[in-house]
Parts: C-alpha cells; structure tokens; sequence
C-alpha cells in the first residue's frame, strides 16, 4: 500500500511577508471585473481605448526590426533618447541638459518613482515622504517598499464651494501651507508633486508652486515632481517646479512615453534633475530592473523626433479637450456636478445626488471596501458605465474626503462616450432632489 505524506500544516509553508501577504484585488482588477460581468462601458482605468498615431506604431515596428535593438540597453537609456529627452527638456526647464549625467530612462514612470524613492529612503531610518492627496494608488507602496514612512496632507475644496450641487474648477482643490508644513518632521526626506494631477486634474499655479518651493527649501526636502501629463493641459500653463529659483538642484522631474504618446503598455519612462540626484537614481533602477527594453526605448526616441514635426501634442491636446467637454456636457444633461480639469485625463464626478435603495445588495468585497466602492459598484451594475472609487487615492483617515466621488478618465473613442451618454440616462430615476444654488 501506498504511504500518503500528512497534510502539511499551513504554519510550516514558506509564508510571505506580511506586506504582500494579501490576496485582495487590487481596485484595477477589482472594477474591470465588475465592469466585465456586465459589458459595462470602462471608463474607469486611464488606459487609451484608441489606438497610437500610425507614425508612433511605426516608430515601434522600425526598432523592432533593427538588429542592433534586440539586446540589452546601457542602464542610463538608449543614446539616442537619452538626446531626445535633453532637447525637449532643455526647452522646457530653460536650462541646458546633459544627457550623459541628468537624465535616466525607466521600465515606465512607476520605476522612475520607486528608484527615487529607493535612492533617497533608507530602511531602519524612519525616513518619511509627504503625499498630497488624493495621490495615485502606487506613491504609498512605493514608499514602504523602499523603507519609508508615508505622510499625507490633502488637497482641501474651498469652503465657499458646494461640490454635491455645482461643478467646481480643479483650482478650487487647495493645498493648505500651513498644514503641509505641520507634518514635517526632522525625518522628513521627499515631497511629491503630481501636476497636473489625477484624479482631480489641477494644475498648480506658479503662486501654489513658490510657496511649496519655500517650504521644501526650508526643510531642505528633495521634491519628486510626478509630471507624467505635463502635456495635456487645458487653457492653463503648466510650471515645472524646477525651473523655479533655488529648485532645480533639489527637484527629480518623472515622465512617461505612456501618456505622452498614449502607449501605456511600452512602459517607458525617465527622471530629468542634476548629476548628484540622477546618478543614485540610476545606481536604484540598476539593481531594480537593470535596464528598460531596447527597442521601444528607440521607437520612442523616433516618435519624439517625428512629433515636433508633425505637431503631435497639439493636436492631442486639442482632441483631449474635445473628449473632456463632450464628458462633461454628458454629466450635464444627466445632472451630476463635477470638477472641471485644467489638465490629466480624468473627470471627478460628485454623485451624491445618487439615492441606492436601501435593500441594494452587494458582495463581500465590496461591503467591506465602504461606501464609495459600494457607490462605484452601483453605478457599474445599474448603469453599466465603468469608473474608479477615488478613496483608493486617499489613506485612511482620509477617505472619507472622496466618499461621494467617482473617477472617470475621457482618454476614450467618441463611440465609447457616446454609449455611455445612452446608458446613463437611466441613472435621472435615482437622483435625489437638492437644492438649487
């Protein structure tokens, strides 16, 4: 007879750390699931649903085929796009760049982020790093991973505003000075700056970005300047921090060739700032990912060459706007307010007009995830049209900031928000009345 080897106990298994000992969804997986169940339209993850420009796919098929672009690239970056980036962004910091000391390119801007983090965080040291929230969903994991503690100061709406009756701008989402300088501790390290911003699609003014340049000055912070929609803007400049006085020597700015192309699955990104914080930047990336694929890193190189050309990024612009205002006029004509973005690709609708029946069921995953995910859930079932819970963009004693909030993002065909506009007509029948301002 056969012997059988006892069951093992689960306590003698290898066991993860605690840190990823999860197997909750991430929200991404968790809302394109729900959305799937119902062919809902998916407004939700901020993926383009239109294909690249026919000369960025050409870009990519060129390098595919070149012989010399299938092994592995220097760590720092392709010379070739290593060039590109200096060009463009000699331009717009106002300031000569060299390609061979400050600029590095990554495996997306989510590397950039977790190298900077990495080089400048040390574990064992209480090292912490302020957020603004609502911050994307990778900043707080970023942090921990490379050993730091994160703190968090939230954008604050002006009180003068009521965002569950009237549509507000993204300006009207302040940073209170004050209170980002009462967080700051003699262990505070970094500051991140995401302009123009998801979800909420502001773009800080030149004034927002003085007083945060004193604060950093002041507490001598490095400043992770998360630019990734730096070309997507609306009527508003967008200011890079450091082309400020005293800035540049103490600010990392992160790009990404999958928002500015609309080619988020090439994950290319890059750092741009001064030789002494790029070069522990690039020595983290090395030992993180060692280097970025070769041949997208050079269609990316050729699409930047073409672009200037060719116009791209103003006619983007101007097609991002279009889709923006045809999202908003949507919202309109269904009667929910929202905030008008001056730059990103999202839309932040307040639907807490939206009255769910007291007898609603939801799953277990949702229920414990509170009410905003039950408020998103709802949506998607009943109305078929997808979006994001933006609490996942806030810690915990926060959250309750976004509870009325849904993200959506309009990087979107015209067909796709025009199903939408049909599928949520139904969702007039669940408003509540509110008064008028």
């Amino acid at each position: 007879m056969a012997s059988h080897t006892p069951a093992a106990n689960p306590a003698s298994r290898p066991q993860p750390a605690p840190a990823y000992s999860s197997t909750g969804l991430d929200v991404w997986t968790m809302m394109n699931q729900v959305s799937a169940s119902v062919n809902a339209v998916n407004l939700g993850q901020g993926y383009m649903s239109f294909p690249p420009r026919d000369f960025i796919k050409r870009a990519a098929q060129e390098a595919f085929i070149e012989d010399t672009h299938n092994q592995y690239a220097p760590p720092r970056g392709r010379p070739r796009l290593l060039a590109q980036l200096a060009t463009r962004f000699a331009e717009k910091l106002r300031r000569p760049i060299d390609p061979g000391s400050e600029v590095s390119v990554h495996a997306g801007a989510n590397e950039a982020l977790l190298s900077i983090f990495t080089a400048f965080l040390e574990h064992g040291k209480n090292h912490e790093a302020i957020l603004i929230e609502p911050a994307f969903d990778q900043y707080t994991p970023n942090v921990l991973m490379a050993g730091g503690k994160p703190l968090y100061v939230p954008l604050r709406i002006s009180a003068s505003k009521d965002p569950a009756v009237d549509s507000i701008s993204s300006d009207d989402w302040k940073l209170d000075i004050d209170e980002l300088e009462a967080v700051i501790t003699a262990n505070t390290r970094i500051l991140v700056l995401n302009t123009p911003h998801n979800p909420v699609g502001k773009v800080f003014t030149r004034g927002e970005l003085e007083a945060i340049a004193a604060v950093a000055q002041r507490h001598n912070l490095l400043v992770i300047s998360d630019e990734v929609y730096e070309h997507l803007t609306y009527g508003i400049e967008h200011i890079s921090i450091a082309t400020l006085p005293g800035m540049w020597e103490r600010t990392v700015t992160v790009g990404s060739a999958g928002k500015l192309f609309g080619v988020t699955g090439w994950r290319v990104g890059w750092a741009i700032g001064p030789a002494e914080l790029i070069q522990p930047t690039l020595s983290a990336h090395t030992r993180i990912v060692f280097t970025t694929n070769t041949p997208l890193q050079e269609g990316v190189a050729s699409a930047f060459e073409q672009a200037v050309a060719n116009g791209f990024f103003d006619s983007q612009r101007e097609e991002y706007e279009r889709r923006r205002n045809r999202l908003m006029a949507i919202f309109d004509d269904v009667g929910l307010p929202y905030v008008v973005p001056d730059g990103a690709y999202y839309l932040l609708v307040n639907a807490a007009a939206i009255k769910i029946p007291a007898a609603y069921e939801f799953p277990p995953f949702i229920e414990e995830r509170g009410p905003n995910f039950k408020l998103v859930y709802f949506f998607i079932k009943e109305f078929g049209v997808s979006g994001i819970p933006p609490t996942e963009f806030y810690s915990a004693a926060h959250k309750p900031l976004a509870n009325d909030y849904i993200r959506f993002a309009f990087c979107k065909t015209d067909e796709g928000l025009e199903d939408a506009s049909k599928r949520l007509q139904k969702l007039k029948r669940y408003l509540c009345a509110r008064k008028s301002s």
